[in-house]
């Protein structure tokens, strides 16, 4: 049996575990209870890991005690349900709903990192990546907005609770953001299209520093210019890359 397989077999065994944490058992009508009663069986099934169970707790009492004094918590609390349990278009959709209805909430810094690591989320592909299928150029839109999302934290709500953890990932979100340009690039020297790659270059070395594509940036706009006969160009990326990579293997 070859590797590829036994990482399939394995992803499926563990989907399969996954999805019996909340499995159709545990999911029982909703009883005609308090608000408060049934928050607390939703919290116990959160706290249980049966995420369906809870989502459909807390969608009860959102429907039915729409005003109430959990109501706002009850939205928290089944945005992280939704993202817990992979459903990243009903969370997403309930972050846009309770950051428009509630823009001065106090609790508006997690909605937005919530809404980013759904958006990370569903750029996760597992069967891919244990695969070790090259994902960098595909088209890294939920990327973009996660890191719109961590970066308002950081600069609006900077003494968050969330805001050490947004600037780190806001760094990884950069790399990957950055690796899609160069695979846009290596697309463009392929083709031939030079000026085009040199521009891509020149774009992730302005706006995506520091990350580690910087380097490959500058080899693209270097290979590029030489292709385009911009010795000019050509010199000042190699200045740049001597500077900043002196190990490079354009520089030796």
């Amino acid at each position: 049996m070859d590797k590829l397989t036994v990482k399939i077999i394995l992803t499926v065994l563990a989907l399969t575990l996954t999805g019996c944490s909340s499995s159709d058992d545990d999911i029982e009508k909703v009883p005609d209870k308090s608000a408060q009663s049934l928050f607390v069986d939703a919290r116990t099934a959160l706290d249980n890991g049966l995420y369906q169970k809870a989502i459909q707790i807390l969608g009860a009492i959102d429907s039915r005690f729409p005003f109430g004094p959990i109501s706002h918590q009850v939205q928290l609390d089944l945005i992280y349900a939704y993202y817990k349990s992979g459903n990243a278009g009903q969370g997403i959709a309930l972050t846009d709903r309770f950051l428009r209805l509630n823009p001065n909430n106090s609790n508006v810094d997690y909605v937005y990192y919530m809404r980013a690591l759904i958006n990370i989320s569903t750029e996760e592909n597992l069967f891919q990546d244990l695969a070790g299928i090259d994902r960098t150029d595909r088209d890294p839109e939920a990327s973009r907005s996660a890191f719109k999302d961590f970066k308002s934290i950081v600069t609006d709500y900077p003494d968050s609770k969330y805001a050490a953890d947004a600037r780190k990932r806001m760094i990884a979100i950069k790399s990957r953001l950055a690796q899609y340009e160069i695979a846009v690039a290596k697309y463009y020297i392929k083709r031939e299209a030079y000026a085009s790659a040199a521009n891509r270059g020149r774009y992730i070395v302005e706006y995506f520093a520091p990350s580690p594509e910087i380097e490959q940036a500058l080899e693209i706009m270097i290979e590029s210019y030489d292709k385009l006969a911009l010795t000019d160009l050509k010199k000042n990326a190699m200045q740049v890359l001597a500077a900043n990579y002196p190990n490079n293997r354009l520089v030796r």
